[in-house]
């Protein structure tokens, strides 16, 4: 069976991508690709919607899919634990139905495999900054990668019955954006395809956990991983760690 696939965001770096891995993919083909001028009724007869749009567009795209029924993959960043709250009222609000969201801050293996290792490694240190870099158009900030890596931080720590951890500065706007009481710094450079930093500081050792892209390529893997699930998705599903198992 071939999955349909609709690409929201198509002119863009990772919809570029993602239709160039569809046309090369025996089991996928390409329903439409849409720019900022489309319809979104054309997503509609799509057996997935991918979305990587930006955040100020994402959620009406999302909106759309979940209101007609449709399995959408979100790559646009910026789905905070408080965003994906609210797709999951509108998942529990449109129920019965066939729509599913799956939301994938990073499509990186790597990227993937170092928040696990920054998670499990934060209830051992007391003090935890994240500094992530990303290419100059990029336009929000902190990454989504960066504010799903500290959250699941908070959350790691929260269960282990640890406290915050320490931040010298607190309330100083040179210190970061907090995140679950984590600091993350953010660069927009020329010459940056994607990076993240977990600095994590103890008693007289740092140790720091780093995962870097040099192109888009790099999320190939992740991608027609993340669609052939979606596909048959049902529900709320975050992280592609929770495609893989």
């Amino acid at each position: 069976m071939t999955i349909k696939v609709a690409v929201v965001g198509a002119t863009g770096r990772m919809g570029k991508l993602a239709i160039d891995l569809i046309e090369g993919a025996q089991d996928f083909s390409l329903h439409a690709a849409l720019d900022s001028k489309s319809e979104l009724s054309q997503m509609l007869g799509a057996d997935v919607v991918f979305d990587v749009t930006n955040p100020d567009v994402s959620g009406e795209v999302v909106a759309f899919a979940i209101n007609n029924g449709l399995k959408i993959l979100v790559g646009t960043s910026g789905y905070s634990a408080a965003k994906l709250a609210t797709l999951q009222h509108q998942l529990d609000a449109a129920a019965p139905t066939s729509a599913a969201v799956v939301v994938v801050p990073n499509f990186s293996v790597g990227s993937m495999l170092a928040t696990k290792f920054a998670v499990l490694a934060s209830e051992f240190f007391d003090s935890i900054e994240i500094i992530e870099a990303h290419h100059a158009g990029k336009v929000d900030s902190p990454s989504g990668t960066a504010v799903r890596t500290a959250e699941l931080i908070g959350d790691a720590r929260t269960a282990a019955g640890k406290s915050a951890p320490v931040v010298v500065g607190l309330g100083q706007q040179a210190r970061g954006q907090m995140v679950s009481g984590v600091p993350i710094h953010s660069l927009r450079l020329a010459g940056v395809s994607a990076s993240q930093d977990v600095v994590l500081g103890g008693e007289s050792e740092v140790l720091t956990i780093s995962h870097a892209t040099s192109s888009v390529q790099a999320y190939s893997k992740g991608i027609l991983l993340a669609l052939r699930y979606s596909a048959s998705a049902s529900g709320l599903t975050v992280g592609l760690d929770k495609l893989i198992g």
